[in-house]
């Protein structure tokens, strides 16, 4: 944490003294700690994900449907032993796993976390829940950590990737980190309840008037991947106008039209696994309460 080069930015900040790009300091900060039933089906199961939300970001999408967390701040500061006893919370209460939700840059006091739980008998699989702007170092060093990468893989475009995100290379890192992830788990494992207990998720979110970039990222983790990777092309694309005043060409619905046509190129390329989300995901009712449930 004195030089910080944990993601792609390599700010080399002392977190001890400041914070990063991240906006982040040397202390885990939390804004939410409970079951969540919206991810996708072998994730969330019938007893909820742990899922486990944290403050700052790597990324600067204009679009973040967690903008009080991930730009705000909005949170409590914990240590990694009271994050220990959150999953353990989180067990007892039935959870399926461990989602950590944008947690690449706190990794260091996670894994003390994750130590201390194992070591007390602790077998839930641990999710990285990560927007994909992840250095390959960084994913080789989650080995025996995480079971599960749940992945976004947000553009092909390095056009796209600077306006909405702030970080033209991302697509440049999002291979390298996918790569590294499919080599750590090249096939997916299922418990007898169909509960995913190992692989990779890659996920895509349709933007308004970006369909044919879509298809484009489809067809690379297609021709890249195969059946390797589980697939989930997400429509739940939700405008918050308060963000989006320097981009009104995305401040705007996701028409079906637009999702529909990514969807059937999928199929049409050979993706015949994949999860979709139905009409009226794109509402404000999925994003979670960021009042520290959970976490005081």
């Amino acid at each position: 944490m004195e030089k910080c080069n944990l993601c792609p930015r390599k700010c080399g900040v002392d977190r001890t003294k400041y914070k990063g790009y991240c906006q982040s300091s040397d202390k885990i900060k939390l804004a939410r700690a409970a079951a969540h039933y919206w991810e996708e089906p072998m994730i969330s199961g019938e007893n909820g994900s742990g899922a486990i939300f944290f403050s700052g970001c790597t990324l600067g999408c204009v679009y973040c449907q967690n903008n009080e967390i991930s730009h705000e701040g909005v949170g409590t500061e914990i240590t990694p032993e009271e994050l220990k006893d959150i999953f353990f919370r989180l067990k007892n209460e039935g959870c399926h796993n461990i989602n950590l939700v944008t947690a690449d840059h706190y990794m260091p006091l996670i894994k003390k976390a994750i130590d201390m739980a194992k070591c007390e008998g602790f077998d839930l699989p641990f999710i990285l829940n990560t927007g994909g702007y992840l250095t390959r170092q960084f994913v080789t060093s989650l080995d025996g950590y995480i079971d599960i990468f749940l992945t976004d893989f947000k553009y092909l475009s390095e056009e796209m990737a600077k306006r909405y995100s702030k970080a033209e290379n991302y697509p440049h890192f999002a291979k390298e980190a996918l790569e590294e992830m499919v080599k750590m788990y090249p096939e997916c494992v299922y418990d007898e309840d169909g509960m995913m207990k190992k692989g990779v998720v890659v996920r895509h979110l349709v933007l308004p008037g970006y369909a044919e970039e879509s298809k484009a990222v489809l067809k690379y983790l297609w021709e890249t991947y195969g059946d390797s990777i589980v697939y989930s092309i997400m429509g739940q694309y939700t405008p918050l106008s308060q963000n989006l005043k320097n981009h009104p060409e995305i401040d705007r619905r996701l028409t079906e039209e637009e999702y529909d046509s990514v969807t059937d190129y999928a199929w049409d390329i050979g993706i015949e696994d994949a999860f979709i989300q139905l009409p009226g995901s794109d509402t404000e009712e999925y994003i979670p309460d960021f009042d520290n449930t959970g976490v005081n």
